[in-house]
């Protein structure tokens, strides 16, 4: 497995700001991609800029992600044309004595890249397993199969990590030093994504709850 690196540490692509946040390891930027269930994908179509919310999933030293084979947005990117796939993970808003002070605490990854097209049905199928589990996770083996019409369907796009970076910001504000002993409230607000109890759809309102879902969801 590679850890991801920059080859080619131009200086557009390395933080301009806060450039001590900035992380190039596979300690930093796994983890943020395999907690994100959604990365945006930015492209340049006639000299336009799209930016594109997808699901994604990591496997490996790459990143996966899916669409119609009718889709204008995967039709271009599958060309193999350059695209900037970012992700931010939200933990707390940073409140401090200032609102030209107050921040938020973020883990965020960017990747440069060009799509990589799977083929093989094998590889597709694989794909799919992937990000179903990551979604739900246990699931894949519980549902009914995908069909080969369903595959040929879909396109499986892998990205490349090599060009991926992350940036992460943690702790309390940094206040001013003249603003340090104001009598004002400052600290942070922490933000959480959970699961909650699953709610069944009509077909399924008689039904238990099946052991994977029981499992990875919190009551309200």
């Amino acid at each position: 497995m590679k850890t991801p690196v920059m080859k080619v540490p131009n200086k557009e692509l390395i933080p301009s700001r806060a450039a001590k946040r900035a992380h190039f390891d596979a300690a930093s930027i796994y983890p943020i991609l395999d907690e994100a269930f959604y990365c945006t994908v930015s492209y340049v179509f006639e000299n336009r800029p799209f930016s594109i919310p997808t699901a994604f999933v990591r496997y490996e030293d790459r990143i996966y992600i899916h669409g119609s084979v009718g889709s204008h947005f995967i039709r271009e990117i599958e060309k193999g044309i350059p695209v900037c796939i970012s992700i931010t993970l939200m933990d707390a808003l940073v409140i401090a004595k200032s609102a030209f002070s107050h921040n938020v605490n973020y883990r965020s990854v960017v990747i440069f890249a060009q799509a990589i097209k799977i083929e093989s049905e094998e590889d597709k199928t694989a794909a799919f397993e992937w990000l179903t589990n990551k979604t739900v996770p246990d699931s894949w083996d519980y549902l009914r199969p995908v069909t080969k019409s369903e595959i040929r369907k879909t396109t499986v796009l892998a990205f490349e990590l090599d060009q991926a970076s992350a940036k992460i910001r943690t702790g309390m504000p940094n206040d001013e030093a003249e603003d340090k002993e104001l009598p004002i409230w400052s600290g942070i607000i922490p933000l959480e994504t959970r699961r909650l109890t699953a709610l069944p759809d009509e077909s399924s309102i008689h039904m238990e709850l099946p052991a994977h879902l029981m499992d990875k969801t919190i009551d309200r």
